[in-house]
């Protein structure tokens, strides 16, 4: 790998994590900073195909007003550069809680497994932006119903439905 190429890795990393960080700080106009300014999308888990930079803005805008808290940590994390398009897949290991109890201390938090493809294009400043988004629940075996219960897979039911 030449050097130029592994700089354009490395940028893309970097801009890949800028985008779970202004998510997990609850920055939108960080995050607004790392999309490009037209012909976005983006694909929440369960949510139809969003585009267009406002609606793909509103949408996060949306999440983190609805989210206490948030962190990911990405695993299985995959560059791959093509001129001025980077994509990357990775696993989203997310930790999110809903509000604080009464008595100050942390709400419940919930993890979860999502996988995504983060499209990024070099803009005109030569940073990198991203292009699309898209994320898909993973669906994962449940330990306890070994013995052929209701749900043979986490959050789906014996009648195909999501059970959250």
């Amino acid at each position: 790998m030449s050097g130029e190429a592994r700089t354009d890795v490395e940028a893309v990393e970097a801009a890949n994590a800028a985008l779970y960080d202004a998510v997990e700080r609850g920055d939108i106009d960080a995050l607004a900073e790392n999309w490009l300014h037209d012909e976005v999308s983006v694909v929440h888990p369960g949510w139809p195909v969003l585009t267009g930079r406002d609606e793909v803005l509103r949408s996060y805008a949306l999440i983190m007003a609805n989210t206490e808290y948030i962190q990911f940590f990405l695993t299985d994390v995959e560059v791959s550069v093509a001129g001025d398009t980077a994509l990357v897949t990775c696993t989203e290991n997310i930790l999110s809680g809903g509000p604080a109890e009464e008595d100050g201390s942390a709400g419940p938090l919930v993890g979860g497994l999502v996988v995504a493809t983060n499209v990024f294009r070099r803009a005109e400043d030569g940073r990198w932006r991203v292009w699309a988004h898209h994320g898909s629940p993973v669906l994962v075996e449940d330990e306890d119903d070994e013995d052929g219960g209701d749900e043979g897979i986490d959050g789906v039911d014996g009648e195909g439905g999501t059970v959250l």
